[in-house]
C-alpha cells in the first residue's frame, strides 16, 4: 500500500486554471532574443560608394569600348563609300571620254576607202574611176551608219512637204502640184532611230490659186 502512494505523489499536478493563452505566452518566451535583430541573406544589401564608383568605372569602359567600335565602322564605311564615288566617277569619264569608241572605228574603215580612191585616182588618172569610187564609199559609210548606229537619211525630194522634217528655205506656186511638195534638197536632214537630228533644208513647190 505504501508503494502505491509514492508513485501517485510522483505525477504532476495540473492546474486546471490556466488557459491557451498563458501556455502561448510560456512558448513566446522561449524564442532568444538575438533572433529578433538577425539580417537574412534574402534583404538586399546597401552599396557603399566606393562599390558605387566602382560600377560607374566599369560602365563608362564598357561605353568606350562601344564608341570605338562604332566609330571604326563608321570609319570603314565612309572608306568604302569613297572608293565607290571615285570608281563610279572614273568610269563616268571613261564612258564619255571613249563612248564613242565603236563609232570612229568604224569610220576609220571608211577613211582607209577614201585613202586607196584617192591613191588609185593618182596611180591611173581617171576622173571617172575617182568618181565611182567615191560614190561607192558614200553608199558604203550611209548603209553603215543606218545600220549600225540608226542614223538615217530624210528623203525629200518628191516627198509632201513635212514641217517635223523639212525646213523650207526656198517656195513657189506651182500648177503642177495639188499638195505643198519639195522640189530640191539643198541640204539632207538626218533621223537618229526615230528623232530627227537635222532637218533638211528644201526648196518647196506651193500649189497655185486658182481663178
Amino acid at each position: 500500500m505504501a508503494r502505491k502512494k509514492d508513485i501517485a505523489a510522483e505525477e504532476p499536478i495540473v492546474d486546471e486554471n490556466v488557459t491557451a493563452e498563458d501556455e502561448t505566452s510560456n512558448v513566446e518566451q522561449v524564442v532568444p532574443e538575438e533572433a529578433e535583430g538577425e539580417v537574412t541573406d534574402d534583404e538586399p544589401k546597401e552599396l557603399t560608394a566606393e562599390d558605387e564608383l566602382i560600377l560607374l568605372e566599369a560602365e563608362i569602359e564598357k561605353l568606350k569600348e562601344e564608341n570605338s567600335s562604332l566609330k571604326d565602322q563608321y570609319l570603314r564605311k565612309h572608306a568604302d563609300f569613297e572608293n565607290f564615288r571615285r570608281r563610279m566617277n572614273k568610269e563616268k569619264q571613261d564612258s564619255i571620254k571613249y563612248g564613242n569608241q565603236g563609232l570612229l572605228k568604224d569610220l576609220v574603215e571608211v577613211i582607209d576607202n577614201f585613202e586607196r580612191a584617192i591613191k588609185t585616182s593618182t596611180e591611173s588618172q581617171e576622173i571617172e574611176s575617182f568618181r565611182e569610187g567615191i560614190a561607192m564609199i558614200e553608199q558604203q559609210f550611209t548603209n553603215m551608219l543606218k545600220t549600225k548606229w540608226g542614223l538615217e537619211k530624210i528623203e525629200a525630194a518628191g516627198q509632201e512637204f513635212d514641217a517635223n522634217l523639212h525646213e523650207a528655205l526656198m517656195m513657189e506656186d506651182s500648177e503642177e502640184h495639188d499638195v505643198t511638195t519639195v522640189l530640191e534638197d539643198f541640204q539632207t536632214g538626218y533621223k537618229l532611230h526615230d528623232r530627227v537630228i537635222r532637218p533638211s533644208k528644201v526648196k518647196v513647190a506651193k500649189p497655185a490659186a486658182k481663178n
